[in-house]
């Protein structure tokens, strides 16, 4: 995976170290490179004013974007954003995707208090944030957890058998989990 961040005032500075590649701001060492990645909202749950505001000017630098999570953090909260394109993602092209998000958020000023931006890859295990993200995995295996309980269970882990207009199943040990799409909590596919 690939990430850069970044804050209003940010300074970029990119080095490679130890097989980590990094990006400086504002005198701040963020480390980036190959890490597990969650999805904590599904698209359908996710602030549609910032998917909104933020898909076309991803989609306009020939980006696709996946996911968003804003993860309130005390005073402070962290936007993250997962991009992906038929090329691949790289450090330049998050910098690129940062650069032009920042300067939208900074004119609509969506989010309110103090935040860090995140522009990231969605790695090897890619999160699902949507049904059709689903679809293009099916035969994949992911781990999908839940809101509610299902089967007395709120974390299942297995391959992605078939979805529907409104649900995934999921197959585990030889048993078939049919699950709504509005109980998944988060979801990303298991490298």
């Amino acid at each position: 995976m690939v990430r850069a961040a970044g804050t209003v005032n940010r300074k970029v500075a990119v080095f490679g170290k130890a097989g980590y590649t990094g990006v400086q701001i504002n005198k701040e060492l963020l480390k980036v490179g190959l890490a597990p990645t969650f999805c904590l909202r599904p698209m359908y749950r996710q602030n549609p004013v910032l998917t909104e505001m933020l898909e076309p000017v991803v989609t306009a630098l020939g980006y696709e974007l996946l996911g968003i999570e804003h993860i309130k953090q005390g005073r402070h909260s962290l936007l993250r954003l997962y991009i992906d394109s038929e090329d691949g993602i790289n450090i330049d092209d998050c910098t690129r995707v940062s650069e032009q998000v920042t300067g939208v958020l900074d004119v609509k000023d969506p989010i309110k208090g103090a935040y860090n931006l995140e522009v990231s890859s969605p790695g090897f295990d890619r999160p699902l944030f949507t049904l059709d993200q689903f679809r293009r995995f099916l035969g994949h295996r992911a781990k999908v957890v839940l809101r509610d309980k299902i089967a007395n269970r709120r974390k299942l882990s297995g391959e992605i058998v078939a979805v529907g207009e409104d649900d995934v199943e999921i197959a585990e040990d030889g048993a078939h989990h049919l699950i709504p799409a509005d109980s998944i909590e988060r979801a990303h596919l298991v490298a």
